[in-house]
């Protein structure tokens, strides 16, 4: 059978002999039916994605459960859809019909904190803050911090390769990845990668895993790296009568040789967002803010060399904070900005577009102009400092032509991005939104072996399929 022949439970017999064989080896209160609960877990957070409907939903506790559903599945030939907290932007969590929801929240242990190795081992269902704040008692970090760290699993994070403000310095979820305890598609379980700090046995299979959105097994455990805990940031906020402007001492920053641990912009309509949904206080009549910390030892020092270079840059004021209490109120109003402009219209559609910092401006330019085509509001907050950037489209989603306008300017948006060549995803993942953008940037040669990648590990595709490509 090929990978995309896979049927869903009523093209192999009733949801009732699926049911009867997951009791086999899950407790009750582990398989859940009742259509209205099956319901709420058949989509992630990300608009205009489609999404099935469920035959069952269970939520294991242990990886010789989640085997169980593995072998189940792949005896009946039923799809199986593995999700985290589902706070995904791209509809990879999305169900099927006539699928398994494998919900992982309910493995959320912190198994090991290990200070002298400097790892940590956890299921896949721990949230990211808990994580952090759990390390953080001994003395050490977990970088990678997506801006729904409060929410977000580290299971989902792998899944998806997550990024998070702090890439500018620290690097992204797969850098922290050392090693996975995966079941596979057949219910074998399989580990990769190492505990210790160095080590090159083998191809890299733990890599492979991460970013691959559920597609090729369910990781149960994860060995992540761990760094020590920085001094607390300070950050400064730095306001341009420009997008152009801020985006130039962006590259003044990073050009300058300094090393920042957060590098983020918000233009105009994200900080007016932002204001109306909080009352932050923010300058609205700036065209750019841009915000900057170090978490070094002398960090006024360092902010006061970029407050220069902003300067240089045509900052019109610069405003450095003066404590850490000062720069957390910043940094949350960076964290709402999603939401803020979720709150513009009620819906949107988050784009993901990841460009050379030294395209950073033309990006910027290139929305403005797509916002104005389309009359739409597009907002954009970046994670400036990796050219990671996040057009928001802004549009009513009970309007059928503005919905129709909303879904083309986002794909201008991404054809932009791979124009000055960036990537159609920085951190989000592919999932079902951007599937058709992937076979662009990757091209024919590039798509066949990743589709045989997917052959090789899940012959009768039935792990999360429709996602990807």
């Amino acid at each position: 059978m090929s990978r995309i022949e896979a049927h869903s439970s009523e093209d192999t017999g009733t949801t009732g002999d699926l049911v009867d064989l997951l009791l086999g080896g899950l407790p009750a209160e582990a398989v859940l039916t009742d259509s209205d609960v099956t319901a709420s877990y058949a989509n992630d957070m990300a608009s205009f994605c489609p999404a099935g409907t469920p035959a069952v939903v269970v939520l294991p506790r242990t990886a010789e459960q989640v085997q169980h559903v593995m072998r189940t599945a792949t005896a009946l030939r039923v799809p199986v859809v593995p999700q985290g907290a589902r706070t995904g932007l791209s509809g990879a969590a999305n169900a099927s019909d006539g699928c398994i929801v494998l919900s992982l929240t309910k493995m959320d242990r912190i198994l090991e904190i290990n200070p002298v190795d400097r790892i940590a081992v956890v299921e896949p269902g721990v949230i990211n803050a808990a994580l952090s704040r759990a390390v953080g008692e001994h003395g050490l970090y977990y970088p990678p911090d997506p801006s729904s760290w409060e929410m977000c699993t580290i299971g989902g994070n792998i899944g998806t390769a997550s990024g998070g403000l702090c890439c500018v310095k620290y690097g992204v979820t797969a850098e922290y990845v050392l090693g996975l305890d995966v079941v596979l598609a057949d219910g074998r379980l399989m580990s990769t990668g190492r505990r210790t700090a160095k080590g090159v046995a083998g191809y890299d299979l733990t890599r492979l895993f991460v970013g691959s959105e559920g597609s090729l097994g369910i990781v149960v455990r994860a060995v992540l790296g761990l760094r020590p805990k920085p001094p607390e940031q300070l950050v400064l906020a730095a306001e341009f009568s420009s997008a152009a402007a801020a985006c130039d001492a962006v590259c003044r920053v990073m050009e300058g040789g300094h090393v920042p641990s957060l590098l983020e912009l918000m233009d105009r309509t994200t900080v007016k967002a932002v204001n109306d949904l909080a009352q932050m206080g923010l300058p609205e009549s700036t065209e750019a803010l841009l915000l900057a910390a170090f978490d070094t030892t002398a960090p006024a020092a360092d902010l006061a060399a970029v407050g220069a270079l902003c300067e240089a840059a045509g900052a019109t004021q610069v405003v450095p904070a003066d404590d850490a209490a000062e720069s957390e109120l910043l940094l949350q109003a960076r964290r709402l900005s999603l939401t803020a402009l979720e709150a513009v219209k009620g819906v949107t559609m988050i784009d993901d577009v990841c460009v050379p910092r030294s395209r950073l401006a033309e990006m910027l330019e290139g929305v403005d102009r797509i916002a104005e085509k389309y009359r739409l509001t597009i907002g954009v907050v970046a994670h400036a400092g990796d050219g990671n950037t996040h057009p928001t489209v802004c549009f009513d989603a009970a309007d059928p032509d503005e919905s129709r306008r909303a879904h083309e300017s986002f794909d201008e948006i991404m054809a932009l991005g791979l124009e000055l060549g960036g990537t159609i995803t920085g951190e989000h993942g592919v999932g079902v939104l951007k599937k058709e953008w992937l076979a662009r940037e990757i091209g024919p040669v590039g798509l066949e072996m990743q589709r045989a990648v997917k052959q090789a590990f899940d012959p009768l595709g039935i792990l999360n399929p429709g996602k990807l490509f």
